[in-house]
């Protein structure tokens, strides 16, 4: 009956039925389930209550005449006073003429618009004679497209839900509505078009959010499923009184966060699925000592382990220290794009004979002449260098690894289980013992006298600092002239007391090394930078991070930068040099100053920014839902979240009549159809 075509609803024909097309309106279904974008709820305050440059309803009595001016062509401002308790309010009327023979003295009146407090006045868009009929009526706005007008498309949709509404099937079991206290599905679509009061609206608003993230979790855990089952074959048996003494024997103790992730790191080896888990932790929580611990079950599993990292100076300094914490239990090798001639041919023979353990190096580790003996474990440090091509290759070397993926950009939780939803999400989410927080300062422009003096105090004492040039959105070339500019003026600000390096994007690679290698060994002082300063180089010795401009980066990023500095055991200093102009960047800068804590920030700028712009507007694939609001609604999504887990776990979609609604609805989504739900 709801996929009739909605030529079925009188009023409605050929002409508006494209028109409807258009947005994405075929069948009567679609009409019921186009929701309103907002509501006008129509109830009449007392004056003290009215939000200035709001829309409110207010009703008086017209006092005088109504007085009435043209102006250009077919342009009228109707002018009528109306007496409100004991006030006299100005509502103005713009091209509505006809009104003043309609309006007289003495006639009570009900108007709608916007209110200006200070002018006791009012810009109507609607108006009647008479009293409201019935106190907060709240009448639904649609987004429309074409010809179609707002009180037509309000009359069909009425039509629709009076005739219809009985056809729509409830797709919730009956234990999540009662548990959730959810109106049935029929009744809140009529709620959601033509709510009685505030509260059934809220209701059928809550039925409908839960509905939406439901459907989509239970579909990103079935893509799981289909991915996980596609992929068998890599059970790792791992020695486990050899991985006890290892982790025994470390010269750190395993914060809670880190054994809880490094427990379900090897329970997913054990398994006879391959892995593919994401292990989010902030820069410094000790996501390294996870994977190395991780790349020794391997070992001692007989396989071979493998840690790809984005550029060349980071991959020397994991080789550096995995080598440290192996000692004589592994070998461990180095294999980048720099490693040439007859090393390399050394190195790659030790790959094929099973001679190295672990393989350390950049994207170089997965090139055509590079051939493992057993590959058990791939870790990619910071996932989202690391694309679907890339992996597919090493599938293609007939290697199917259990793969870890590392990153240091704090996702929200609410974001990583969308976005990531096909993924395993491991969080550390604990700090190591002994790590001083970074103290961060936000400075003014005329304050950068002082903060130069500060930073060569401390060069003083032997440190370094890192200056990070201001970020120009549209431009590259821009960026690297900033960086440029800043540049000469510290060399000339610290003469020859202080040795100032440049990195930008337009150095060639080699010349990115050599400057960063300059710089943690500290040859330069400080180093003037556009963003590209690499996430992850160690240089234990830098205590300062400036960024200029610091209003013009996300809090993601600013959090990011600060991430390069206290990683020795000295205090370090982040100093924000910014004059921002408007309160959202007033509000980045004060909730950086105040919080250290990398989730926490990513949960305010997620705030701030919306998701979309979270994860920039070239995500593919963030869903759109219609009435559900990721940002907003967080808690019904972990909600949907454990419920879909819990379907799929207990197999309840094939196995329990109740369910049947839901299997029914996932069937539509093509990505789902065939082999999943059959």
């Amino acid at each position: 009956m709801l996929q009739q075509s909605v030529l079925q609803v009188s009023g409605i024909g050929e002409k508006m039925k494209e028109s409807l097309e258009n947005m994405g309106i075929y069948t009567i279904e679609d009409l019921l389930f186009y929701f309103p974008f907002r509501y006008d709820v129509h109830e009449v305050k007392p004056l003290t209550e009215l939000v200035h440059n709001e829309k409110e309803t207010i009703e008086g009595e017209v006092i005088g005449e109504p007085s009435l001016t043209f102006y250009g062509r077919k342009k009228s401002r109707l002018m009528v006073t109306l007496q409100v308790e004991q006030f006299a309010v100005k509502a103005v009327m713009f091209n509505r003429a006809f009104a003043k023979k309609q309006l007289n003295p003495g006639d009570t009146v009900t108007v709608t618009g916007k209110w200006d407090q200070h002018r006791l006045q009012i810009t109507v868009s609607q108006y009647k004679k008479g009293k409201i009929k019935s106190q907060g009526t709240i009448d639904p706005v649609y987004s429309l497209k074409g010809d179609v007008k707002l009180a037509t498309f309000r009359k069909w949709v009425h039509q629709a839900v009076n005739q219809y509404h009985s056809y729509i099937e409830e797709i919730l079991p009956n234990e999540y509505l009662e548990q959730y206290k959810l109106p049935a599905r029929d009744q809140a679509v009529q709620s959601m078009h033509f709510p009685e009061d505030r509260r059934m609206l809220k209701h059928a608003k809550r039925r409908f959010i839960y509905e939406e993230f439901l459907l989509f979790q239970l579909k990103m855990q079935l893509l799981r499923k289909m991915k996980r089952e596609s992929s068998l074959g890599n059970e790792q048996e791992y020695d486990r009184d050899a991985l006890a003494s290892f982790i025994e024997n470390l010269p750190f103790t395993l914060t809670g966060a880190q054994q809880k992730a490094l427990k379900e790191v090897l329970h997913d080896m054990k398994s006879h699925y391959r892995m593919n888990r994401l292990l989010q932790g902030d820069v410094g929580s000790g996501k390294t000592a996870v994977a190395a611990i991780a790349l020794y079950g391997t070992i001692t599993a007989g396989k071979q382990g493998a840690l790809m990292v984005p550029t060349e100076i980071l991959a020397e300094q994991h080789h550096e220290s995995l080598q440290e914490m192996f000692g004589e239990k592994a070998n461990v090798v180095l294999l980048t794009g720099s490693t040439k001639g007859k090393r390399r041919r050394e190195i790659l023979d030790q790959i094929e004979q099973h001679e190295a353990n672990i393989i350390v190096g950049t994207h170089a580790l997965i090139q055509d002449d590079v051939q493992y003996s057993d590959l058990g474990l791939v870790v990619v440090d910071e996932q989202h260098r690391f694309g679907v091509n890339q992996r597919r290759t090493l599938r293609d070397k007939g290697l199917a690894p259990d793969v870890l993926f590392m990153t240091a950009t704090p996702i929200p939780r609410t974001l990583a289980i969308t976005a990531f939803g096909d993924m395993d999400v491991s969080v550390i989410d604990e700090m190591p013992a002994g790590r001083k927080p970074v103290e961060t300062y936000w400075a003014k422009d005329h304050m950068l006298d002082r903060v130069l003096t500060f930073i060569q105090d401390e060069v003083d004492k032997g440190h370094q600092a890192y200056v990070i040039a201001p970020l120009i959105e549209e431009s590259d070339k821009l960026d690297i002239q900033n960086a440029v500019d800043i540049h000469m003026q510290l060399q000339q600000y610290f003469s020859d007391s202080v040795k100032v390096g440049l990195m930008h994007g337009r150095l060639s690679v080699d010349e990115k090394e050599e400057v960063m290698k300059q710089f943690a060994e500290n040859e330069t002082q400080v180093l003037v930078s556009t963003t590209v300063v690499e996430v992850g180089v160690n240089v234990p010795n830098a205590t300062i991070m400036l960024i200029y401009d610091a209003e013009r980066f996300g809090l993601s990023q600013l959090h990011q930068l600060r991430g390069r500095v206290g990683r020795g055991s000295s205090q370090s200093y982040c100093i924000l040099l910014a004059d921002p102009k408007n309160d959202v960047g007033k509000e980045r800068m004060r909730v950086m100053t105040e919080t250290t804590d990398g989730f926490e920030l990513s949960e305010h700028d997620l705030q701030l920014r919306g998701p979309g712009d979270f994860f920039g507007t070239k995500q593919s694939g963030m869903p759109v839902f219609k009435v559900a609001d990721m940002v907003h609604d967080y808690r019904a999504l972990e909600t949907a979240r454990n419920d879909a887990q819990t379907i799929i776990m207990n197999g309840s979609l094939d196995n329990d009549e109740e369910y049947k609604g839901l299997k029914e609805e996932l069937r539509k989504d093509p990505v789902l159809q065939g082999e999943v739900l059959d």
